[in-house]
Formats: C-alpha cells, structure tokens, sequence
C-alpha cells in the first residue's frame, strides 16, 4: 500500500535540494550528486525489496549522462556506494547556521553522533546505551533530514527493538528539538489523547518552538488516534480538538505575531496562521513494525501515513554492523588473543543469523512465532559478557579452593617430616636441662638453710637493739620534759632582752639616786655576772655597794646586752647559785614589782630568775643526758652490728633470689622444652590421621584441579553457546534447542574456539544443587524445562512463560513462596497497586493470564527504566514515582498455548517455552 507516488514526493525532492548551501554547490556534478540523493531519500528509501532498488538504481544510474552529458558516468558524480550517499547538517556541532552538506567522512560522522549521544545521556534521566555503527548514524542522518524541513514526518518502519525510537530521541537531541512522546497508563484513552495532542499543538503554535512528536504502533491503543493523526499530517489540524475558551486564547497569542507580519487579524486568519506554524514546527515520528495484516488495513485506512511521510525502513542488520557493534560491545573483555575475540565477534553474529533462519523455520513448520531483533543481538552480547565474568569467578574459586587444599596437603607433608626432625634434636636437650634442674635444687636447699640461721640471728638482735632504743628514748623524753619546765622562762627573757633597747639601760644607769628595785637588780646582776661591789662608808664601817659597779655595767649598754646574750647558763658556779638564791627569794625580787620601777630592770630581774632557774633543771637533767649517751652509743654499736647482719642476710639473700631465678628459667625452659615434644607428638600424630584421611582425597583433588584448569581454558567457547541459548532460546522447542546448539558447535569448531565437546547451557550453568531445589519446588525433570530454569535464572529481562499446562506458574509460585510473591492478573482493577507495593518493598510478582498484548503501562517496569531522584533509584509506574527496590522480581505466565507477540512486546520479555511435547 505504500508503493503510492504523487507530486508531494516531487516537492519534496526540490525541497531538499534547495535546503542546501548554495556556497556548498559549485559544480554541476555537485547539484546531481545532490539531486541523486534526494531522489533516494524520497523514493528509494520507500522501496523494501532488493530487486526494486536495484532496478531503482539502476534508473537512477542511467539518468546522469542524459543530465550531465553522456561522457559523464555515474562513479564520475557519486564516488561512494549508493547506500553511503548521505547528507546532513549535524557535522558542526553546536553551529549557528546548520550547513545541509554532504558527508564523505563516514568515521568522522560516527564520531559526531557518538559525542552527541554522550551529551543526551549526560542531561537526560533515561539513558540511551546505543552502539553507533554505519548504518545506525546513516539512519540518524535521514531522520535528521526529515527534522530539518519544515512539514517534515517521517514513517519509521521496522520490527520492535531496531533502535527507532532511540535514533529518533537522539536526532531531536541533534536538531535541538524537544522530543514529545506520550505515556500510556491503564486508563489512557480517548480524553487523555487528546489533551497530550492539545499539548504539541499549542507548544508548536502558540510558542512556535520545533518539536518531534514520537509515536510508536504499540502506543495506538484506539484506532480514532490514527485518524487524529491522519488529520494532522494532511491539515495541521485536529477537527474539534480545541473548544471556544482554546481557540480565543490562540486568536489572542496569534494577534500581536500576525500584527507584526501584517496580517489580516480577523479570528479565521489568526487561527488559519496558528496551523501553518503548527506544519512548520511539528515533525511527527511515527514508528511502526511492518508486514502485519493491521498495518497494511491502517496504511489503506489513513493514506497520509504514506503520502504526508518520508518512509525510513529499519532492515535487519548486515554482517559489518553485528561484528562493530559486538566489537564495540566485546572490548573490556579479555579473551585471551585477538584471534579469539575475532573468532567470538564472528560467532555472535553467526548466532544471531542462525537464529534468524531457525526462527522462520520455527514459524513454517510448527506455525510459532519468534522474532529475532537488535534489541535480542545487544542481549546476547551483555549475557555473554555477564555469564563468562560469573563462570570464570566460579571456576577460579572453586580451583583456588582445590589448590589451596593441596597446598596444605604439602605443607602438612613438610610439617611432619620437620616435626620428626625437632623430635630428636630436642629429646638430648631436654634431659640435660631435667638434669641442671635437679643440681640446682641442691645449691638453692642449701643455701636457704644458712640464710635461715642468719636470719634467725638477725631478728634476735633486732629486738635487742628495739628495747634498747625504747630505753634510749624513754630518758631523752625524761630531760626534755624537764628541759621543757625550764626553757619557757628562758624563752621569755631572752625575748625580753631582745626587745630592750640600749638607751633604756643607759636611762637607767643615769639614777644619781636610784630606787630600791632598782639597786636590788642590779646587785643580782653584779652577783650573777660575778662582780664585785664598791666598799663605802668610814673605815671600820664600810658596806659593799653594788650600784657604782652596776651604774659602770649599765654604762657599756651594748655590752652588757651582748654578755647577757653569751651567758654560760650551763656553766653557772654553785657559790653563785647560793649568792642568788636571797634574791630569788625576795618578794621584792619580782619582775611585776620591778615593772613599776624600770623597764630595764624589769628584763634584767626575769633574766636573772631565767638563769638560776635553768641552773637547777639543768643540774637535774645532766645525769640523764649521761645515760642517754652511754644509751645511744650501746644502741649504735648494736645498729652497726644488726646491718652487718643484714647485710649478710641480703647478700645471701640475692644469690638464693639470683639461683631461684635461674631455677624458674631452667624449669621453664624444661617445661617449654616438654611442651613443644608434646605439641609436636601431638601434631605429628594429627597430621599423620590427616594424612591418612585424606591421601587419597589427594589424587582426586590434583584430577580436579587439571578438570578446572581444562574448564577455563574453555570458558569462552562454552559460556558463547550458554549465553546464546539463554538470549534466543527460550521460545524454542527441545528440536530447535538442540538444532541450534549443535549448529553453534560447529560453528565454534570452524572458527578454532575451544569448548567442551557436546557442550549446552545445562551442562555450563546448571548447579545440581539448586536444580534439586527447583525439582522440589514442582518445576518438571526433563531437560526443556530445566534450561527454561537456567535461562530464567540469569536473563536480565523479566520472564515470559508460556504455560499452557500450568507447570511453570506452580513452580514459580513454590520458588518463591518463603519471599511472599505475589499473585495478580492483568483483569485485575488494583493490579497497578499490587506491582507499586511489590517494587516498593521488593517482593516478587507473577502476573497470570498474560494475552498476546501487554498491558502499555507495564512498560516502564519491562524495560527497567529506573532513574536516581535524590540519590534514591526510583520507577515512574503510571503516574507514581516509587522506590525501586532491588530485590524485585516479576514473572509473567500466559496459558495461551501458541501465542503472537508482537516483536515490540518481544524484545521487552525473556520469552520461555513451558508446553508439554511429546519429547519433554
């Protein structure tokens, strides 16, 4: 249907060739080769079969001489393949005026549109991981064309996974346009349509930004969306889209726009202005899968699909392309030489092929389908590199182990031989030590009995010398309690005298006539000092008159102050004594009577009375302070010989401490000694059982370690055909499976890869002791469905079990009851809810009763679309943003016993096949 031409593909090859840059076309080989390649875009690129653009090229071809001369060939204008004729406006990024120009440097051009996908994915949410490669850019390239012209849309043709919706984002990103593209949820209809389409239109006419408007054919959840569509590819407009209050509010923006074009500003010519700048900024991508009986009725149904779009066919990927993208995909892993990654690079491909043609064949003889997409291709790549990095760490560990075990094997084999070794050497050692030990105990008893006498010696004159030295204190604290009766007094007067001052003596001494106190003071003074009196009166009469050698003692103050001071009061003549004694006695003789007379006095009376009074407790003490002497010396004489004694005792003393420390340290030495003879007997006999034990364990181990190291020399070969097995196999029946894997075999033979003979996904992934589990848990024992388990136990994308009987859903079911799954249906009103709470808290779901279309608000949740909002993963599922936890899992079940998926919902889906055959 659309094999339909009209004059609009003319136009639109004018179109193109005057978009581009005059400065640009200089020759007339440039203008043809310009013209040639918009009649390609136009009209070959609508072609789908080989024979039609071969004959279209051929057209093409024959028509330069008759344009350009007939000496002019074809390779004379056009010096690339036909297929690399491109031409664009992206090659400058970030250019203020796009150049449309042709492209002669494919490398560069990849180059370009990679850089420019690093900048989309650096600014978006959701991340685009494409590979680019010749034919991916090329795709670009004529997106980018159908974006540039105004009315430009395109009709994107191919099946579901071929990257037209990516290139399409990537191509908006290029152009700077923004990219629209709605979200289907449960309840999206005929109203929400409508209000998203009021959306573009607005954006488009009101603001008159560009905008590309993305749908795809699994997003048409109404048909009456196509005729919307139709609508606005042949018009610019949508009938009864927009209501009163919509079409006054685009008059009142359109009005000061037309006023400035001077343009009629009635409201049909503003709205009428309003849908051309709608045309001209709104680009509409529809993407669509081809050969379907519902594409071909909406093709004849809405004809501006074809007429109003340039049509841009998504063909399977050649050969160069799978070997780029798998290189590109392939280069961080290591794969030993480059011949080997050569040879995987092939194989990949080769699988994919392969697939290909099992696929159609699938659908001849059992009428199933199976549709084998780039989307599956990228799949395969990732699984391979995912599966090698998990075997090799599995065969590497599980070696290590084996070869660790050896090694101590060994070691405990040294170990022994070193401990019968030690054994001998440290017997001798350890009987010549028992034997130091035992003459060392001799000296030590020895030695303590002698230390015992002394010590016995040493305490008895301990106490001596205790009792004497109580004796000696006991007398001492006799005189000084004496002494003390005494020494107050003299305290006293010898303070008074200090307080004395010489001019009070010389005061005194100036008495021509001195009172009585005063004269009897200083006789005791001249008494005491020794001094003798004047003799006056008549002869015969005279008396002895103490007050001229006192008034002369009183002249020299300082002296006699400094005599009093240097008083010999231990020494004092006992004939003075006796003199003194009637003045001790006179109560006239009293320091408070004389006080009245003379200060000096006063201090000379209680100095007087001090002496003599210290003379009689002195004469007391002296026989006491004898016997202290003679007390003190005994006790020094017995301290001198205690410490000898002691010091005996401590010599001896430190040479028992001295040899009882070497004793310690013998015997420790013996003791450690004893120890190691025990441990190493000890050891020696545990090593011997070890040995015994595992000698033979020894021989296997060592046939292990060789079956490993063969295992991971054929890893690459292996985990190739597993990863193959789990990307596309899943749909096939037990024929195919084993159709396919001997095929990759053989595949893997040609191209010199290594791999185990006769090797299958079973073999390389399965783990016999989860398999168990699953066979506990209900999944069946025959080979299918134990791959079935292997292949959904390491897909990335969720699994899709086509259950007719029922089996894989009891199973999965079982699996996953300890995590408390969760059961839903797509009938369900609240299923949305259960899925939300499931991801929330990561709990597993299985959806049942899955029909041959998936429900469009599932999408998000299919292709794993999370995205991080406040350094948390998160989900958009319909309209709720939610976390995204990562124990999640969903399971999908259909009982359909031959459905149809599309190859959109295909590529989204690890698709299993659990049917009963005959075969298993």
């Amino acid at each position: 249907p659309h094999y339909t031409f009209n004059l609009r593909d003319l136009a639109s090859v004018v179109q193109g060739v005057l978009s581009a840059d005059p400065k640009a076309v200089l020759e007339p080989a440039d203008l043809c080769r310009l013209w040639a390649h918009e009649n390609l875009r136009v009209f070959r690129d609508r072609l789908i079969g080989g024979e039609d653009r071969e004959w279209f090229d051929s057209v093409l071809q024959g028509l330069v001489p008759e344009i350009l001369g007939e000496d002019t060939a074809w390779s004379d204008v056009v010096k690339v393949d036909v297929a690399q004729l491109l031409y664009g406006d992206f090659m400058v990024p970030g250019a203020e005026a796009r150049v449309y120009a042709e492209i002669t440097d494919t490398a560069r051009m990849v180059s370009v549109v990679e850089e420019c996908l690093d900048d989309y994915n650096a600014t978006n949410t959701k991340k685009m991981p494409l590979v680019m490669f010749v034919d991916a850019v090329a795709h670009v390239a004529r997106i980018s064309r159908v974006l540039r012209q105004p009315r430009g849309n395109a009709l994107l043709l191919g099946v579901g996974g071929s990257g037209r919706q990516s290139l399409t984002r990537l191509a908006a990103a290029m152009a700077e346009f923004d990219c629209f593209q709605i979200e289907i949820t449960k309840s999206y209809g005929k109203i929400e349509w409508r209000d998203d389409l009021k959306k573009a239109l607005l954006k488009t006419g009101e603001e008159g930004k560009p905008l590309v408007f993305l749908l795809s054919d699994t997003q048409i959840v109404k048909e009456s969306f196509l005729e919307d569509v139709n609508n606005l590819l042949n018009s610019g407009d949508v009938p009864n889209l927009f209501d009163d209050n919509d079409i006054n509010g685009i008059t009142g923006s359109m009005r000061p726009i037309c006023q400035a074009l001077n343009l009629p500003l009635n409201k049909v010519a503003l709205y009428s202005h309003f849908v051309k700048r709608v045309r001209s900024n709104i680009h509409l991508c529809l993407c669509m899968s081809p050969g379907s009986e519902l594409f071909n009725t909406r093709l004849r149904n809405f004809p501006s699909l074809v007429n109003n779009c340039a049509i841009d066919f998504f063909a399977e990927w050649p050969e160069d392309a799978l070997r780029s993208v798998a290189y590109s995909a392939l280069e961080s892993v290591d794969l030993g030489d480059d011949q080997t990654k050569s040879s995987i690079v092939s194989m990949c491909s080769k699988i994919h092929q392969s697939v290909e043609h099992a696929s159609a064949r699938y659908l001849e003889e059992q009428r199933r389908y199976n549709y084998v997409t780039p989307t599956s291709y990228l799949e395969v790549l990732s699984t391979f590199k995912t599966l090698l990095a998990l075997k090799r760490e599995e065969v590497s560990t599980a070696k290590r182990r084996l070869v660790v075990g050896l090694d101590k094997l060994q070691a405990t084999e040294n170990e022994v031989a070193q401990l019968k070794e030690e054994l001998i050497e440290m017997q001798p050692i350890l009987k010549k030590t028992s034997e130091e030990v035992s003459e060392m105990m001799v000296v030590i008893e020895k030695d303590k009995a002698e230390a015992d006498k002394t010590r016995e010696i040493v305490v008895r004159e301990e106490a001596i010398a205790s009792t004497k030295a109580e004796e000696c204190q006991q007398i001492k604290d006799s005189a000084e309690k004496d002494l003390a009766e005494a020494l107050p007094a003299l305290d006293a007067a010898v303070a008074v005298l200090r307080n004395l001052k010489v001019s009070d003596l010389s005061e005194v001494a100036k008495y021509a006539n001195p009172p009585a106190g005063v004269k009897l003071v200083m006789e005791a003074m001249c008494v005491l000092r020794e001094i003798k009196p004047a003799m006056v009166g008549a002869a015969g009469q005279k008396e002895a008159d103490y007050w001229v050698p006192g008034k002369k003692m009183l002249q020299d103050a300082k002296g006699l102050l400094d005599a009093m001071f240097a008083f010999d009061k231990d020494n004092i003549p006992d004939k003075v004594v006796k003199a003194m004694m009637p003045y001790i006695e006179s109560p006239d003789f009293e320091p408070e009577k004389i006080a009245s007379v003379s200060k000096a006095c006063t201090a000379m009376c209680q100095w007087a009375r001090a002496m003599i009074k210290y003379h009689f407790v002195a004469k007391d003490v002296e026989p006491k302070r004898i016997a202290l002497k003679q007390s003190q010396e005994e006790l020094d004489e017995l301290t001198q010989k205690l410490n000898k004694l002691r010091s005996e005792l401590g010599a001896v003393e430190e040479k028992i401490a001295d040899l009882e420390a070497k004793f310690a340290e013998s015997v420790a030495k013996k003791e450690e000694l004893a120890a190691k003879v025990a441990d190493a007997e000890v050891k020696q006999d545990r090593a011997g059982r070890l040995l015994g034990g595992l000698g033979g364990e020894k021989i296997r181990w060592n046939e292990t370690v060789k079956s490993l190291t063969a295992q991971e020399a054929h890893l690459v070969g292996d985990v190739c055909i597993a990863a193959g097995a789990v990307a596309y196999l899943g749909p096939f029946t037990s024929e195919y499976r084993l159709s396919c894997a001997r095929d990759w075999r053989k595949q893997l033979q040609e191209y010199g890869v290594v791999h185990t003979e006769g090797c299958t996904i079973s073999m390389v992934m399965a783990d016999p002791v989860t398999v168990r589990q699953w066979r506990v848990d209900g999944l069946p024992a025959d080979t299918v469905s134990t791959e079935n388990g292997i292949i959904l136990s390491n897909a990335r994308r969720w699994p899709l079990a086509i259950d007719p009987q029922g089996q894989a859903n009891n199973w999965i079911k079982n699996m996953e009851a300890a995590n408390q799954i969760e059961v839903c249906k797509p009938s369900d009103k609240e299923f949305l809810r259960t899925l939300e709470n499931a991801v929330r808290f990561g709990k597993p779901v299985v959806m049942e009763n899955i029909l041959e279309s998936l429900e469009p608000s599932l999408e998000p949740l299919l292709l794993k679309q999370t995205f991080k909002q406040g350094g948390s993963l998160v989900i958009k599922i319909g309209d709720s943003v939610i976390p995204y936890h990562p124990d999640f899992k969903f399971y999908l079940t259909s009982k359909l016993p031959n459905p149809h998926y599309a190859p959109e919902q295909s590529v989204k889906l690890t698709i299993l096949n659990f049917t009963v055959m005959m075969e298993g």
